[in-house]
Protein backbone atom coordinates (compact mmCIF):
# COMPACT_ATOMS: atom_id res chain seq x y z
CA UNK A 1 0.00 0.00 0.00
CA UNK A 2 1.49 3.49 -1.09
CA UNK A 3 -0.09 6.17 1.85
CA UNK A 4 -0.54 9.64 -0.05
CA UNK A 5 1.25 10.31 -2.73
CA UNK A 6 -1.74 11.58 -4.95
CA UNK A 7 0.42 13.59 -7.24
CA UNK A 8 2.74 11.31 -7.38
CA UNK A 9 1.16 8.18 -8.17
CA UNK A 10 -1.18 10.05 -10.93
CA UNK A 11 2.84 10.85 -12.64
CA UNK A 12 3.70 7.11 -12.40
CA UNK A 13 0.28 5.84 -13.71
CA UNK A 14 0.40 8.46 -16.53
CA UNK A 15 3.71 7.35 -17.47
CA UNK A 16 2.86 3.94 -17.86
CA UNK A 17 -0.50 4.47 -19.82
CA UNK A 18 0.91 7.21 -22.39
CA UNK A 19 1.84 5.74 -25.77
CA UNK A 20 5.14 6.98 -25.93
CA UNK A 21 8.40 6.00 -24.05
CA UNK A 22 8.85 8.16 -20.84
CA UNK A 23 12.26 8.99 -19.19
CA UNK A 24 10.83 9.80 -15.64
CA UNK A 25 13.21 11.37 -12.84
CA UNK A 26 12.52 10.73 -9.00
CA UNK A 27 14.67 12.81 -6.39
CA UNK A 28 14.02 13.44 -2.59
CA UNK A 29 16.31 12.75 0.56
CA UNK A 30 17.47 9.69 2.41
CA UNK A 31 14.28 7.75 4.02
CA UNK A 32 11.80 9.64 2.05
CA UNK A 33 10.44 6.46 0.41
CA UNK A 34 11.49 6.91 -3.50
CA UNK A 35 11.85 3.11 -4.10
CA UNK A 36 9.26 1.78 -2.11
CA UNK A 37 7.34 4.05 -4.24
CA UNK A 38 8.60 2.93 -7.50
CA UNK A 39 8.40 -0.42 -6.69
CA UNK A 40 5.29 -0.45 -5.49
CA UNK A 41 3.79 1.64 -8.25
CA UNK A 42 5.23 -0.56 -10.96
CA UNK A 43 5.67 -3.65 -9.03
CA UNK A 44 4.47 -6.08 -11.96
CA UNK A 45 5.91 -3.83 -14.66
CA UNK A 46 9.83 -3.84 -13.75
CA UNK A 47 11.80 -5.72 -16.25
CA UNK A 48 15.61 -4.32 -14.43
CA UNK A 49 15.99 -3.05 -11.63
CA UNK A 50 19.79 -1.46 -10.47
CA UNK A 51 20.24 -0.35 -6.74
CA UNK A 52 23.68 1.23 -7.36
CA UNK A 53 26.49 0.75 -4.66
CA UNK A 54 27.38 3.36 -2.83
CA UNK A 55 31.08 4.62 -2.83
CA UNK A 56 31.25 1.71 -5.08
CA UNK A 57 34.29 1.93 -7.59
CA UNK A 58 33.58 1.96 -11.87
CA UNK A 59 34.21 -1.81 -11.68
CA UNK A 60 32.44 -2.29 -8.37
CA UNK A 61 28.94 -0.79 -10.19
CA UNK A 62 29.81 -2.90 -13.50
CA UNK A 63 30.16 -5.66 -11.46
CA UNK A 64 26.73 -5.20 -9.55
CA UNK A 65 24.99 -4.19 -12.82
CA UNK A 66 26.43 -7.53 -14.62
CA UNK A 67 25.03 -9.95 -11.46
CA UNK A 68 21.70 -7.44 -11.94
CA UNK A 69 21.01 -8.48 -15.38
CA UNK A 70 22.48 -11.95 -15.19
CA UNK A 71 18.60 -12.89 -12.96
CA UNK A 72 17.13 -12.15 -16.58
CA UNK A 73 20.22 -12.70 -19.37
CA UNK A 74 23.33 -14.57 -19.00
CA UNK A 75 26.81 -12.97 -20.05
CA UNK A 76 30.74 -14.60 -19.33
CA UNK A 77 31.31 -11.53 -17.42
CA UNK A 78 30.92 -7.63 -16.45
CA UNK A 79 30.47 -5.47 -19.22
CA UNK A 80 33.74 -3.34 -20.04
CA UNK A 81 32.43 0.00 -19.59
CA UNK A 82 29.05 1.76 -19.15
CA UNK A 83 28.17 1.57 -23.23
CA UNK A 84 28.74 -1.88 -23.41
CA UNK A 85 26.69 -2.67 -20.09
CA UNK A 86 23.59 -0.45 -21.83
CA UNK A 87 24.02 -2.12 -24.77
CA UNK A 88 23.13 -5.64 -22.91
CA UNK A 89 20.32 -4.19 -21.77
CA UNK A 90 19.00 -3.03 -24.91
CA UNK A 91 19.68 -6.28 -25.83
CA UNK A 92 17.56 -7.75 -22.88
CA UNK A 93 14.84 -5.45 -23.55
CA UNK A 94 14.45 -6.39 -27.18
CA UNK A 95 14.05 -9.89 -26.60
CA UNK A 96 10.70 -9.61 -24.39
CA UNK A 97 8.05 -9.59 -26.43
CA UNK A 98 5.42 -8.21 -24.21
CA UNK A 99 3.21 -5.65 -25.54
CA UNK A 100 2.39 -4.13 -21.60
CA UNK A 101 5.28 -1.14 -21.03
CA UNK A 102 8.27 -2.14 -19.77
CA UNK A 103 9.76 -0.37 -16.64
CA UNK A 104 13.19 0.07 -16.35
CA UNK A 105 13.97 1.49 -12.56
CA UNK A 106 17.81 2.50 -11.85
CA UNK A 107 18.26 3.68 -8.20
CA UNK A 108 20.81 6.09 -7.19
CA UNK A 109 21.26 7.24 -10.23
CA UNK A 110 24.24 9.36 -8.81
CA UNK A 111 26.42 6.73 -7.66
CA UNK A 112 26.90 5.21 -11.24
CA UNK A 113 28.75 8.66 -12.21
CA UNK A 114 32.02 7.64 -10.86
CA UNK A 115 34.78 10.10 -11.82
CA UNK A 116 35.84 9.40 -15.32
CA UNK A 117 33.23 6.24 -16.01
CA UNK A 118 31.95 8.00 -18.90
CA UNK A 119 28.67 6.83 -17.16
CA UNK A 120 26.27 9.90 -18.36
CA UNK A 121 26.98 10.44 -21.82
CA UNK A 122 26.60 5.92 -22.08
CA UNK A 123 23.11 6.59 -20.47
CA UNK A 124 22.15 9.97 -23.02
CA UNK A 125 23.26 7.70 -25.16
CA UNK A 126 21.13 4.64 -24.50
CA UNK A 127 18.13 6.97 -24.21
CA UNK A 128 18.21 8.67 -27.45
CA UNK A 129 19.46 6.09 -29.93
CA UNK A 130 17.33 3.37 -28.37
CA UNK A 131 14.67 3.64 -25.58
CA UNK A 132 13.13 6.72 -26.98
CA UNK A 133 12.70 5.19 -30.42
CA UNK A 134 10.38 2.92 -28.76
CA UNK A 135 6.83 3.42 -27.78
CA UNK A 136 6.64 0.65 -24.59
CA UNK A 137 9.40 2.10 -21.78
CA UNK A 138 9.69 3.75 -18.75
CA UNK A 139 12.66 4.37 -17.59
CA UNK A 140 12.99 5.71 -13.95
CA UNK A 141 15.79 6.94 -12.80
CA UNK A 142 16.01 7.66 -8.64
CA UNK A 143 18.50 9.93 -6.58
CA UNK A 144 18.56 11.01 -3.37
CA UNK A 145 21.48 14.09 -4.15
CA UNK A 146 19.29 16.48 -5.65
CA UNK A 147 21.92 18.89 -6.40
CA UNK A 148 23.51 15.81 -8.75
CA UNK A 149 19.55 15.11 -10.10
CA UNK A 150 18.78 18.97 -10.74
CA UNK A 151 22.08 19.76 -12.22
CA UNK A 152 23.30 17.46 -13.88
CA UNK A 153 19.96 15.41 -15.25
CA UNK A 154 17.27 17.59 -15.09
CA UNK A 155 19.23 20.89 -16.49
CA UNK A 156 21.41 18.93 -18.36
CA UNK A 157 22.85 20.60 -21.13
CA UNK A 158 24.45 17.52 -23.40
CA UNK A 159 22.74 14.25 -24.73
CA UNK A 160 19.60 14.45 -22.01
CA UNK A 161 18.61 18.17 -22.55
CA UNK A 162 14.70 18.21 -22.45
CA UNK A 163 14.70 14.53 -22.32
CA UNK A 164 13.25 14.20 -18.99
CA UNK A 165 9.55 13.56 -19.35
CA UNK A 166 8.41 13.97 -16.22
CA UNK A 167 10.14 14.86 -12.64
CA UNK A 168 9.21 14.00 -9.10
CA UNK A 169 10.82 15.96 -5.98
CA UNK A 170 9.35 13.27 -3.19
CA UNK A 171 8.79 15.27 -0.26
CA UNK A 172 8.55 14.44 3.68
CA UNK A 173 4.84 13.33 4.65
CA UNK A 174 2.30 16.47 5.93
CA UNK A 175 0.18 16.23 8.66
CA UNK A 176 -2.54 14.17 6.74
CA UNK A 177 -0.38 11.43 5.53
CA UNK A 178 1.31 11.18 8.56
CA UNK A 179 -2.18 10.03 10.45
CA UNK A 180 -2.96 8.00 7.43
CA UNK A 181 0.34 6.13 7.73
CA UNK A 182 0.06 5.55 11.95
CA UNK A 183 -3.21 4.68 11.71
CA UNK A 184 -2.33 2.24 8.68
CA UNK A 185 0.22 0.92 11.17
CA UNK A 186 -2.25 0.60 14.46
CA UNK A 187 -0.86 3.53 15.69
CA UNK A 188 -3.90 5.27 18.05
CA UNK A 189 -2.70 9.04 18.44
CA UNK A 190 -4.96 12.03 18.54
CA UNK A 191 -3.93 14.52 16.31
CA UNK A 192 -2.24 16.78 19.19
CA UNK A 193 -0.23 13.55 19.94
CA UNK A 194 0.76 13.18 16.11
CA UNK A 195 1.58 16.84 16.08
CA UNK A 196 3.96 16.22 18.67
CA UNK A 197 5.42 13.63 16.64
CA UNK A 198 5.82 15.50 13.46
CA UNK A 199 7.66 18.50 15.78
CA UNK A 200 10.36 15.42 16.39
CA UNK A 201 10.49 13.38 13.29
CA UNK A 202 9.17 15.76 10.87
CA UNK A 203 6.91 13.53 8.09
CA UNK A 204 9.51 11.30 6.89
CA UNK A 205 8.46 7.56 5.90
CA UNK A 206 11.03 6.02 7.32
CA UNK A 207 10.88 7.30 10.85
CA UNK A 208 7.57 7.21 11.50
CA UNK A 209 7.48 3.29 10.54
CA UNK A 210 9.38 2.84 13.41
CA UNK A 211 6.94 4.16 16.11
CA UNK A 212 5.32 0.37 17.34
CA UNK A 213 1.49 0.20 18.20
CA UNK A 214 0.71 0.62 21.83
CA UNK A 215 3.44 3.35 22.26
CA UNK A 216 3.09 6.88 23.96
CA UNK A 217 4.74 9.53 22.15
CA UNK A 218 6.67 9.91 25.31
CA UNK A 219 7.53 6.34 24.81
CA UNK A 220 8.01 6.62 21.24
CA UNK A 221 10.76 9.39 21.39
CA UNK A 222 12.69 7.78 24.21
CA UNK A 223 13.35 4.88 22.54
CA UNK A 224 14.31 5.91 19.37
CA UNK A 225 16.10 8.66 20.11
CA UNK A 226 17.25 8.67 23.42
CA UNK A 227 18.19 5.00 24.48
CA UNK A 228 21.87 3.41 23.44
CA UNK A 229 21.21 2.39 20.10
CA UNK A 230 18.14 4.14 19.39
CA UNK A 231 17.10 3.48 15.26
CA UNK A 232 17.75 7.38 15.39
CA UNK A 233 20.19 7.90 17.72
CA UNK A 234 22.74 8.23 14.45
CA UNK A 235 20.37 9.42 11.76
CA UNK A 236 21.97 13.15 11.95
CA UNK A 237 25.45 12.07 10.78
CA UNK A 238 24.62 9.27 8.41
CA UNK A 239 21.91 11.29 6.53
CA UNK A 240 24.40 14.05 5.42
CA UNK A 241 27.00 11.65 4.70
CA UNK A 242 25.17 9.92 2.05
CA UNK A 243 23.70 13.06 0.69
CA UNK A 244 26.33 15.42 0.00
CA UNK A 245 30.24 15.41 -0.78
CA UNK A 246 31.72 17.71 1.98
CA UNK A 247 29.08 17.14 4.44
CA UNK A 248 30.40 19.05 6.87
CA UNK A 249 29.74 22.25 5.72
CA UNK A 250 26.24 21.21 5.15
CA UNK A 251 26.48 20.14 8.75
CA UNK A 252 27.66 23.44 9.83
CA UNK A 253 25.22 25.79 8.34
CA UNK A 254 22.01 22.96 9.55
CA UNK A 255 23.53 23.26 13.30
CA UNK A 256 23.94 27.54 12.77
CA UNK A 257 20.75 27.57 11.91
CA UNK A 258 19.51 25.07 14.48
CA UNK A 259 20.52 27.40 17.27
CA UNK A 260 18.77 30.20 15.86
CA UNK A 261 14.80 30.62 16.69
CA UNK A 262 14.48 32.49 13.35
CA UNK A 263 15.88 32.76 9.79
CA UNK A 264 19.01 34.07 9.01
CA UNK A 265 20.61 35.99 6.12
CA UNK A 266 23.21 34.56 3.96
CA UNK A 267 25.42 36.87 5.51
CA UNK A 268 25.04 36.31 9.24
CA UNK A 269 25.09 32.17 8.11
CA UNK A 270 28.93 32.95 6.67
CA UNK A 271 29.63 34.86 10.00
CA UNK A 272 28.36 32.15 12.11
CA UNK A 273 29.48 29.06 10.30
CA UNK A 274 32.92 30.44 9.23
CA UNK A 275 32.58 29.27 6.15
CA UNK A 276 33.66 32.04 2.88
CA UNK A 277 30.53 33.83 1.58
CA UNK A 278 31.37 32.89 -2.13
CA UNK A 279 31.11 30.24 -3.95
CA UNK A 280 30.67 27.18 -1.68
CA UNK A 281 28.41 28.85 0.70
CA UNK A 282 26.18 29.36 -2.12
CA UNK A 283 26.14 25.70 -4.04
CA UNK A 284 25.92 24.31 -0.01
CA UNK A 285 22.80 26.28 0.58
CA UNK A 286 21.85 25.78 -2.68
CA UNK A 287 21.82 21.82 -1.83
CA UNK A 288 20.34 22.27 1.96
CA UNK A 289 17.03 24.02 -0.21
CA UNK A 290 17.05 21.50 -2.86
CA UNK A 291 16.99 18.49 -0.45
CA UNK A 292 14.28 19.89 1.87
CA UNK A 293 16.39 21.02 5.34
CA UNK A 294 16.53 24.62 4.60
CA UNK A 295 14.10 27.11 3.42
CA UNK A 296 14.33 30.85 1.71
CA UNK A 297 11.82 32.90 2.87
CA UNK A 298 11.29 36.23 0.98
CA UNK A 299 11.07 39.35 3.35
CA UNK A 300 8.29 41.47 2.52
CA UNK A 301 8.66 44.69 0.32
CA UNK A 302 11.65 46.53 0.60
CA UNK A 303 13.86 43.80 1.88
CA UNK A 304 16.59 42.43 -0.22
CA UNK A 305 18.31 40.08 1.61
CA UNK A 306 16.06 36.66 2.26
CA UNK A 307 16.28 34.58 4.90
CA UNK A 308 16.98 30.93 5.26
CA UNK A 309 15.38 28.74 7.88
CA UNK A 310 15.91 24.85 9.35
CA UNK A 311 12.80 23.46 8.22
CA UNK A 312 13.60 19.48 8.96
CA UNK A 313 11.80 19.05 12.14
CA UNK A 314 14.61 15.90 13.14
CA UNK A 315 17.58 18.33 12.71
CA UNK A 316 16.11 20.53 14.88
CA UNK A 317 15.30 17.77 17.62
CA UNK A 318 18.49 16.31 17.55
CA UNK A 319 20.47 19.68 18.21
CA UNK A 320 18.08 20.56 20.25
CA UNK A 321 17.94 17.83 22.54
CA UNK A 322 19.32 14.63 21.56
CA UNK A 323 23.20 15.68 20.83
CA UNK A 324 23.80 16.34 24.48
CA UNK A 325 21.82 14.05 25.85
CA UNK A 326 23.20 10.54 27.67
CA UNK A 327 21.94 7.50 26.53
CA UNK A 328 19.32 6.28 29.36
CA UNK A 329 16.96 3.64 29.86
CA UNK A 330 14.04 5.39 29.12
CA UNK A 331 11.69 8.74 30.84
CA UNK A 332 14.46 11.05 29.22
CA UNK A 333 11.90 13.19 27.45
CA UNK A 334 9.15 12.96 30.19
CA UNK A 335 11.37 14.45 32.45
CA UNK A 336 12.16 17.71 29.19
CA UNK A 337 8.27 17.98 28.30
CA UNK A 338 7.72 20.17 31.41
CA UNK A 339 10.81 22.52 30.90
CA UNK A 340 11.28 26.17 29.49
CA UNK A 341 13.30 24.64 26.48
CA UNK A 342 10.40 22.26 25.71
CA UNK A 343 8.45 24.98 25.69
CA UNK A 344 10.84 27.28 23.59
CA UNK A 345 11.40 24.52 20.32
CA UNK A 346 7.84 23.88 20.70
CA UNK A 347 6.39 26.93 19.52
CA UNK A 348 8.87 27.14 17.36
CA UNK A 349 8.84 24.22 15.64
CA UNK A 350 5.00 24.42 15.49
CA UNK A 351 5.66 27.68 13.63
CA UNK A 352 7.84 25.90 11.26
CA UNK A 353 5.12 23.57 11.02
CA UNK A 354 2.18 25.96 10.02
CA UNK A 355 4.46 27.78 7.49
CA UNK A 356 5.14 24.32 5.51
CA UNK A 357 1.39 23.82 5.41
CA UNK A 358 0.93 27.16 4.38
CA UNK A 359 -1.70 25.68 1.35
CA UNK A 360 -4.02 24.18 4.23
CA UNK A 361 -4.28 27.56 5.63
CA UNK A 362 -4.89 29.47 3.11
CA UNK A 363 -7.53 26.83 2.22
CA UNK A 364 -9.04 26.75 5.40
CA UNK A 365 -9.33 30.58 5.02
CA UNK A 366 -10.90 29.99 2.33
CA UNK A 367 -8.67 31.80 -0.77
CA UNK A 368 -7.13 28.65 -1.99
CA UNK A 369 -8.07 30.24 -5.85
CA UNK A 370 -7.02 34.10 -4.52
CA UNK A 371 -3.63 34.76 -5.95
CA UNK A 372 -1.08 35.52 -2.57
CA UNK A 373 2.29 35.48 -2.11
CA UNK A 374 3.75 34.53 1.71
CA UNK A 375 6.23 36.32 3.22
CA UNK A 376 8.08 37.01 6.89
CA UNK A 377 8.57 40.90 8.01
CA UNK A 378 10.67 42.13 10.27
CA UNK A 379 11.03 45.67 12.08
CA UNK A 380 13.92 46.48 14.38
CA UNK A 381 13.57 49.49 16.44
CA UNK A 382 14.84 49.20 19.70
CA UNK A 383 12.60 47.89 22.30
CA UNK A 384 9.24 48.14 19.94
CA UNK A 385 10.90 45.96 16.95
CA UNK A 386 8.49 42.98 16.03
CA UNK A 387 8.52 40.39 13.37
CA UNK A 388 6.09 38.36 11.87
CA UNK A 389 7.23 34.73 10.75
CA UNK A 390 4.24 34.24 8.19
CA UNK A 391 1.91 37.21 6.68
CA UNK A 392 -0.24 35.81 3.79
CA UNK A 393 -0.45 38.99 0.75
CA UNK A 394 -3.97 38.81 -0.97
CA UNK A 395 -4.51 40.12 -4.19
CA UNK A 396 -8.07 40.89 -2.96
CA UNK A 397 -6.67 43.94 -0.93
CA UNK A 398 -6.18 41.83 2.41
CA UNK A 399 -3.26 41.02 4.44
CA UNK A 400 -3.52 38.09 6.85
CA UNK A 401 -0.82 38.13 9.23
CA UNK A 402 -0.44 34.53 10.89
CA UNK A 403 0.34 34.33 14.84
CA UNK A 404 0.70 30.30 15.62
CA UNK A 405 0.86 29.18 19.67
CA UNK A 406 1.50 25.74 20.17
CA UNK A 407 -0.56 24.67 23.98
CA UNK A 408 -2.37 22.07 25.43
CA UNK A 409 -5.74 23.49 26.32
CA UNK A 410 -7.29 26.34 24.61
CA UNK A 411 -5.51 29.50 24.18
CA UNK A 412 -6.22 32.06 26.49
CA UNK A 413 -5.35 35.89 24.70
CA UNK A 414 -5.11 38.64 27.75
CA UNK A 415 -5.16 42.12 27.82
CA UNK A 416 -1.18 41.91 28.08
CA UNK A 417 -1.01 39.95 24.81
CA UNK A 418 -4.05 41.57 22.99
CA UNK A 419 -2.00 45.06 23.19
CA UNK A 420 1.12 43.42 21.99
CA UNK A 421 -0.74 41.57 18.78
CA UNK A 422 -2.40 45.33 18.41
CA UNK A 423 0.74 47.38 18.38
CA UNK A 424 2.43 44.70 16.14
CA UNK A 425 -0.36 44.72 13.54
CA UNK A 426 0.08 49.24 13.66
CA UNK A 427 3.69 48.82 13.34
CA UNK A 428 3.32 46.71 9.96
CA UNK A 429 1.41 48.99 8.73
CA UNK A 430 2.86 52.18 9.54
CA UNK A 431 6.33 50.45 8.49
CA UNK A 432 5.40 49.13 5.02
CA UNK A 433 2.52 51.81 4.20
CA UNK A 434 -0.30 48.97 3.47
CA UNK A 435 -2.97 50.36 2.44
CA UNK A 436 -4.73 46.49 2.13
CA UNK A 437 -6.97 45.43 4.89
CA UNK A 438 -4.44 43.78 7.86
CA UNK A 439 -6.14 40.52 9.70
CA UNK A 440 -4.92 39.10 12.17
CA UNK A 441 -5.41 35.19 11.80
CA UNK A 442 -4.68 33.25 15.31
CA UNK A 443 -3.37 29.34 14.67
CA UNK A 444 -3.49 27.32 17.88
CA UNK A 445 -3.88 23.45 18.39
CA UNK A 446 -6.62 23.24 20.36
CA UNK A 447 -8.51 27.10 19.33
CA UNK A 448 -8.60 30.30 21.57
CA UNK A 449 -10.63 31.13 24.66
CA UNK A 450 -13.06 33.55 23.52
CA UNK A 451 -13.26 37.20 25.77
CA UNK A 452 -13.29 40.45 25.28
CA UNK A 453 -10.14 40.37 24.29
CA UNK A 454 -10.27 37.74 21.11
CA UNK A 455 -13.42 39.26 20.10
CA UNK A 456 -11.43 42.28 19.39
CA UNK A 457 -8.33 41.40 18.21
CA UNK A 458 -8.82 38.34 16.06
CA UNK A 459 -10.00 38.27 12.65
CA UNK A 460 -9.61 34.58 11.94
CA UNK A 461 -9.28 31.48 14.05
CA UNK A 462 -7.38 28.30 12.92
CA UNK A 463 -6.90 24.99 14.55
CA UNK A 464 -4.60 22.51 13.88
CA UNK A 465 -7.38 20.43 12.57
CA UNK A 466 -6.84 22.74 9.52
CA UNK A 467 -3.34 21.66 9.02
CA UNK A 468 -4.72 17.49 8.44
CA UNK A 469 -6.18 18.34 5.26
CA UNK A 470 -5.79 16.65 1.74
CA UNK A 471 -5.54 19.21 -0.93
Amino acid sequence: MVIGRKQEKAILDDALKSDRSELVVVYGRRRIGKTYLVRNMYRDSIRFELSSLHRGTLNDQLKNFHLALSAHRKHAGPPADWLEAFHRLGEHITKDRSRRKKVIFIDEFPWLDTRRSRFLPAFSNFWNSYASKRKDLVVVICGSAASYMISKVIKNKGGLHNRISQRIQLMPFDLVETEQLLQWRGVKFTRYDILRVYMAMGGVPHYLEKIAPGESVAQALDRLCFQRNGPLSAEFDNVFASLFDRSENHEAIVRVLGHVRKGLTRTAIARKSGLASGGTLTKTLTELEQSGFVQRYMPYRGVKDPLFRLIDEYSMFYIKFMEKSVPGRGGYWVKLQGGASYRIWSGFTFETVCMKHVDQIKFALGISGVHSEDASWIEKNGDKGAQIDLLIDRDDNVINVCEMKFVNAAFKIDKKYSSELANKVELFRRSTGTRKSVMLTMITTYGILENMYSRQTVQNELTMDDLFVTL
